[in-house]
């Protein structure tokens, strides 16, 4: 009997000026990718085709910022998969690496050929992309599909454009979006953003030291601080949560308020999990909350004992909704 081959690590190259490192020549999936959704998917799962019948690696090709926030200040788009989420996320996937080109005045002038030339030919060596159907680049988004295309035939690397891709397997008119994701979940509508994305819309954060006050409750919550961007909507959601270090198969249940806690203190908008027969330290543990399914937005209570009664009415809510998405 012999010993499975190690994992190879997952690379992550921030700007690089020369081919980084064991992604040279490697098949690139390139876009924004925020959310990593069922169409992202289909361009990774297109990649790494490819990238096997050449003999290659494969990498995504990703921009910080993200170019909205860039053109129009920070946090103007509510990010789905902040940076770090991302990374995990496709590695996760068994991609090779992830390559982050900074989105900054100098790429946001530069000329669809230049692109081609500077970032794909010296800067990646890229053997093939491959991209979406609506991805653009270059100034004045002049680089189209059909542009890079071409460019690749000029300069001899393999370029496959992925169709788009529908929302669900029933051929849905409405195409799986980050977008689309965004707006339902700005809604609370986690049902939806799950039908989209392919997978439940996660918040990944440290564990932090709050008041308290849920343990004064009777209901003990991890409290984590979301990223800045987060517009999901405000209110109590049935969740799954999986803890630093623990394996998948051990997922944790919960219910989880998203807001600003308007009946103790009005603040800065958190993310608070009371876990479901969980006992144990969480504090600067780093947790990922998986959204399950909405219960009801959040609201002021003329009390602390008639918010612990509520409390105890939304947790006998989430074991009901995580029973019937068990």
């Amino acid at each position: 009997m012999t010993d499975s081959p190690a994992q190879k690590p997952f690379i992550l190259a921030v700007d690089p000026q020369e081919p980084p490192a064991g992604l040279a020549g490697a098949v690139i999936a390139i876009g924004n990718f925020d959310g990593v959704h069922r169409g992202h998917l289909a361009v990774i799962k297109r990649a790494e085709a490819l990238a096997a019948r050449l003999g290659r690696p494969c990498a995504v090709l990703t921009f910080e910022p993200h170019p909205t926030d860039y053109f129009s200040g920070d946090h103007s788009v509510f990010r789905l998969t902040p940076l770090k989420d991302k990374a995990k996320t496709l590695e996760r996937l068994g991609l090779d690496g992830m390559i982050v080109i900074p989105f900054n005045a100098g790429l946001a002038s530069l000329a669809a050929e230049d692109f081609v030339t500077e970032i794909l030919l010296r800067r990646l060596a890229v053997s093939a992309v491959v991209a979406g159907y609506d991805f653009h680049f270059g100034a004045g988004r002049k680089g189209t599909p059909d542009f890079l295309k071409q460019a690749g035939q000029r300069h001899g690397f393999e370029v496959e454009i992925v169709e788009r891709i529908a929302s669900d397997a029933e051929n849905s008119t409405e195409a799986a979006s980050s977008t689309g994701t965004r707006l339902a979940l700005e809604t609370g509508d986690v049902d939806h953003a799950t039908h989209l994305l392919g997978h439940p819309y996660t918040i990944t954060g440290e564990v932090l030291h709050g008041q308290e006050l849920g343990r004064q409750l009777g209901f003990p919550t991890a409290n984590l601080r979301p990223d800045p961007s987060c517009r999901l909507r405000h209110g109590v959601y049935a969740v799954r949560a999986l803890i630093e270090g623990e394996v998948p198969e051990r997922m944790h249940e919960g219910v989880a308020n998203y807001g600003r806690r308007p009946t103790v203190d009005h603040g800065a908008p958190l993310l608070e999990i009371f876990l479901l027969d969980f006992t144990g330290d969480l504090y600067s543990k780093i947790v990922e909350v998986f959204f399950i399914g909405f219960i009801r937005g959040e609201e002021k209570f003329a009390s602390l004992d008639a918010l612990k009664a509520q409390i105890a009415k939304d947790v006998e809510s989430a074991r009901a909704i995580l029973k019937k998405h068990s």
